[in-house]
């Protein structure tokens, strides 16, 4: 190793123990062990273009032991990345600077994505390398790969023990993902102590096993076979690739390097200036950068900006001679969803039958297909119950890239993380599907969807006891008000035809919003008074003339029990107004004015009706209100039996309403 390489690398370690120590907060074991690899990568082996960090072909770069942040916060100062400066490294974890304690999509220049939970990086990495796969097959021509990069996730032994690794590997082994190439940080050393304590297997031969390459890295400082190990990777032209570095945690640091000690706590000021003497740094002043290691970063971010430029003028001449493939790209890239299906007359027709809400989903589908070309997901081999496969476009495989069905198996998960990493990745829109109860498997990835504000789809079928004979098991409860509870997802039980195209319009048209569709698997009536109101999340259904006496809301399925209901009381002289609430999260973000016109605060006797748990029901029946839900788990049997057993008739909800 020369010494301009020996002194860069060094920089991205004592930027990272600076910024860690003067937060007082951090995990300087991670930046000080992966710096030689980091460096290796970044300055001769991945395309990128720090002068144009959303380049269209660059590879991607995921850290998916995003505890180790001020590793890739470095990199991205040191390359120039945006107007990321050092002020923001000396910020590091403090309250609105751009380097939060984990990277943040869309919060700092570069960031591929937010990797908060381990492992959760290596699923939206898989999902990257199949947009990559995907994309290539759609818009490459003899001579012109205008999409061709690829994905490097690093992490370590915490990201490889956790499940959802394992359940991403195997698709990505089955897949082929031949650009796909992880990066193993071994250095034997968990929180607790040695990973000889609870994570003994042999991690290179359960890769063998799920399909990859694997190669192996003695040094973790020996860039020379790092940088071979990387091209004999990219070389495999048939398998993703797995490269085990053996590191050392805390390399530099005379009393933590090796130690547990130096994962997740600052060095303390002795190790830091012992750090600085042991890499024979040349000076003790914080955030030091020799002029030297600044010239060496800007000429191989110089270089990164020249190779870049080549791919634009081939990207240029390409759009000359292929003008329906710029057209098409300018389709994929540039989302345009509302202007598709907002006046779509096809879209909004349906409605005319009793059918069950998860079979308009998979109508729609089926129709939007064609209006959005690069709509891509599919369920966790559950498509012929949830309805959500798309005829006549082929399924994403080795042999098929071109495919837009992903058959993901049995691994809601990585599923969850794969639908997040075609998003992330650009130019296609995702869903992803399984029944509602499984939901539990997702909700860790749907909440990154909505912290890092992208449009996945999450399609839920099977939503309440109405799954009948398969009993509590298969029988949401509690997950309907878990999904509601998250910030920044639309979840939304639509009550028919109106309101499942209403859901799919607001999920195909969000720009930062994820949403949740959940659909029953037992038919429902089409309601005559649904309309696109529900696109305000509550909306009066029918309602009395004057004020109302009474108000009624429900969701789903229970709606049509709601106009039943309704019925019975007025033959009683009562004035009623039957609400539908598809989506509380939308009605929540309208006006107080609009809110008011719906639920006035006059009227206090209201009823909530939804066969999931009661809970959140409250803000809108208040105290003099009542609420028919579910307070226990459901049971195995007829479904119509299940609801009668649990109250929901219109004979029960009649007394309690007599009562109020």
């Amino acid at each position: 190793m020369n010494q301009i390489d020996n002194l860069s690398i060094n920089a991205i370690r004592i930027l990272s123990a600076d910024a860690i120590q003067k937060a007082n907060s951090g995990h300087p074991g991670l930046p000080l062990g992966c710096a030689s690899v980091a460096y290796e990568l970044w300055a001769r082996h991945m395309n990128h273009n720090p002068a144009a960090p959303d380049w269209l072909n660059r590879d991607r770069f995921v850290l998916s032991g995003g505890h180790g942040s001020m590793l890739l916060y470095s990199l991205l100062y040191l390359y120039g990345y945006g107007d990321l400066t050092l002020e923001d490294l000396k910020e590091f974890r403090q309250l609105n600077s751009k380097t939060p304690g984990h990277p943040e999509y869309g919060h700092t220049v570069g960031v591929e994505a937010t990797t908060g939970p381990l492992g959760a990086g290596m699923g939206m990495a898989v999902g990257m390398a199949i947009a990559e796969r995907h994309l290539s097959a759609v818009f490459n021509k003899e001579s012109y790969p205008v999409i061709d990069h690829y994905t490097f996730a690093l992490g370590g032994d915490g990201c490889m023990m956790e499940g959802i690794s394992s359940e991403a590997f195997s698709l990505a082994g089955t897949l082929g993902l031949s650009k796909l190439i992880i990066l193993y940080d071994s250095n034997n050393i968990s929180i607790e102590g040695s990973t000889k304590l609870a994570f003994t297997e042999d991690v290179e031969m359960r890769m063998k096993a799920f399909g990859f390459q694997t190669l192996a890295v003695e040094d973790g400082n020996d860039i020379e076979a790092i940088g071979n190990a990387i091209e004999r990777a990219k070389a495999d032209k048939e398998h993703p690739s797995f490269i085990k570095i053996h590191t050392e945690i805390g390399y530099g640091c005379p009393n933590k390097q090796g130690k547990a000690s130096a994962h997740g706590e600052p060095l303390g000021e002795d190790n830091v200036r012992a750090l600085r003497e042991n890499l024979q740094w040349p000076s003790q002043e914080p955030f030091y950068i020799p002029d030297e290691v600044y010239e060496n970063y800007r000429a191989l971010r110089e270089s990164l900006i020249q190779r870049a430029g080549k791919w634009e003028e081939m990207f240029e001449e390409y759009c000359r001679k292929y003008p329906e493939m710029k057209e098409l790209i300018d389709v994929y890239f540039n989302d345009d969803s509302i202007k598709l299906l907002e006046n779509n007359i096809e879209f909004w027709k349906r409605g005319k039958k009793p059918e069950a809400t998860r079979n308009i989903s998979g109508q729609l589908l089926n129709m939007m297909k064609e209006i959005i070309p690069n709509l891509i997901g599919g369920s966790a081999d559950l498509a012929p119950s949830n309805k959500t496969y798309m005829d006549g476009v082929g399924d994403f495989s080795k042999e098929n890239p071109a495919g837009r069905n992903i058959h993901f198996g049995v691994r809601e998960l990585a599923m969850g993380a794969i639908g997040n990493g075609i998003m992330l990745h650009g130019g296609l829109r995702s869903y992803v599907a399984t029944f509602f109860v499984f939901s539990d498997y997702i909700k860790p990835m749907a909440r990154l969807s909505s912290i890092m504000r992208i449009p996945v789809t999450y399609i839920f079928s099977h939503d309440s006891i109405g799954v009948g004979e398969d009993g509590p098991t298969h029988e949401p409860i509690e997950q309907l008000a878990m999904l509601r509870a998250m910030p920044n997802m639309h979840v939304f039980r639509p009550c028919d035809a109106v309101e499942t195209e209403a859901a799919w319009y607001s999920a195909l048209t969000s720009k930062e919003t994820p949403t949740t569709i959940v659909v029953t698997r037992q038919n429902l009536t089409p309601m005559q008074g649904s309309s696109k109101n529900a696109l305000k999340g509550g909306y009066i259904l029918e309602d009395c003339e004057g004020v109302p006496d009474i108000i009624l809301i429900a969701t789903g399925s229970e709606v049509e029990l709601a106009v039943e209901v309704s019925r019975v009381l007025e033959n009683k002289g009562r004035g009623v107004r039957v609400v539908s609430m598809p989506c509380m999260d939308m009605f929540e973000e309208q006006s107080e004015e609009y809110k008011q016109s719906i639920l006035p605060k006059a009227v206090t006797r209201r009823i909530a009706i939804e066969a999931l748990s009661t809970f959140g029901w409250g803000r809108y029946v208040g105290p003099e209100g009542k609420i028919i839900g579910m307070t226990s788990f459901g049971a195995s049997g007829a479904y119509k039996e299940l609801f009668k057993h649990f109250g929901f008739t219109a004979d029960e909800i009649v007394k309690i309403a007599d009562n109020l």
